[in-house]
């Protein structure tokens, strides 16, 4: 496994994430690991270009063919191969929808389907390749684990747990080159497992993908208004770690950010856990509301939806004062 040493975390921050899923799963066949890479057509927007030169025998461009490169990743993994099929995240969670329900849903099958550019980063391609309604889409299937890494580093860290995880899985790649660092040092990352990063004693905020690194930016913001927030990566959306849900139940307010609709997101995983309990806070879901974008850079966007790291402080004091 590629160790993790800051250098390297600045260095697959610059390349970003899809160059980064590409370097983890070259990382892998070199040392020998069993598993097949499949492309609709973008071995090169995959990360995949090198993989393909040096391990040809296992990497399939399929076309641009979302829906058959599912039902021919499903009957490979019938042996329990582990099978990466990469698109862009709403055609390979939608359009191919049926497929995904069937093949990796119903029959769980070893693939591992990997949502490229979720989120805004597409920019100015427009709605057409926004990945704003995938975790809600792949959430509701059942049997599929959903996993939204912090950064690219993490993103090394999940490639390889997802590999080694028995049964289907979404990875939702967010953030392009320069996404910024969350993790420079070694951390152990276990599929299922919240991990806290800043603790606090008001706030408790839940993130997940980009929007990680924008909480914790929101956080000292808070922090000099005398807010003590406290942050948790929930790297994994499904299974959600309700045991680190539990911990935060005594905070004034429970906040969940993220680079998604609010509609079936994190926002709403969460809420769905919280509803039947007797005693817990507030919990307000930060996210892109019930709303295409308007297209343009990727910094406009994440302005126009309130993900700033202004934009998501603000909200906090905002509501922190409504439960004063």
């Amino acid at each position: 496994m590629m160790e993790l040493t800051k250098s390297k975390a600045r260095l697959w921050s610059k390349l970003g994430s899809r160059a980064v899923f590409g370097m983890a799963l070259l990382d892998m066949a070199e040392r020998g690991v069993d598993f097949f890479a499949m492309s609709a057509d973008l071995v090169h927007s995959s990360g995949l270009a090198r993989f393909e030169e040096m391990f040809p025998e296992h990497c399939i461009n399929m076309g641009i063919a979302e829906q058959n490169m599912i039902g021919v990743a499903g009957g490979m993994a019938k042996d329990g191969t582990p099978i990466f099929a990469t698109s862009f995240a709403p055609f390979i969670t939608m359009r191919a929808a049926e497929q995904v329900r069937m093949n990796m849903g119903y029959m769980q099958l070893n693939v591992k389907t990997v949502g490229l550019g979720s989120g805004l980063i597409m920019a100015q391609l427009g709605n057409s390749h926004f990945g704003i309604e995938d975790v809600s889409v792949m959430r509701a299937i059942p049997n599929i684990t959903v996993v939204s890494p912090a950064d690219c580093s993490e993103i090394v860290k999940a490639v390889e747990a997802i590999a080694r995880h028995k049964g289907p899985v979404y990875l939702r790649l967010t953030g392009g080159p320069g996404n910024p660092v969350v993790y420079s040092e070694e951390y152990e990352f276990t599929i299922g497992r919240a991990i806290t990063l800043r603790e606090g004693t008001d706030v408790a905020v839940a993130a997940a993908g980009t929007m990680v690194h924008t909480a914790l930016a929101a956080a000292e913001m808070l922090g000099e208004s005398g807010i003590s927030t406290q942050v948790v990566d929930m790297h994994t959306i499904k299974p959600l770690d309700t045991d680190c849900l539990d911990g935060l139940l005594s905070h004034r307010l429970l906040v969940t950010v993220e680079e998604h609709t609010v509609c079936g997101g994190l926002g709403s995983a969460v809420a769905e856990y919280l509803a039947p309990k007797v005693k817990r806070p507030p919990q307000l879901m930060i996210g892109i509301e019930d709303v295409f974008p308007h297209a343009g850079s990727y910094e406009y966007m994440l302005k126009e939806c309130g993900l700033t790291a202004e934009q998501i402080a603000a909200r906090i004091r905002a509501a922190i004062d409504e439960t004063a």
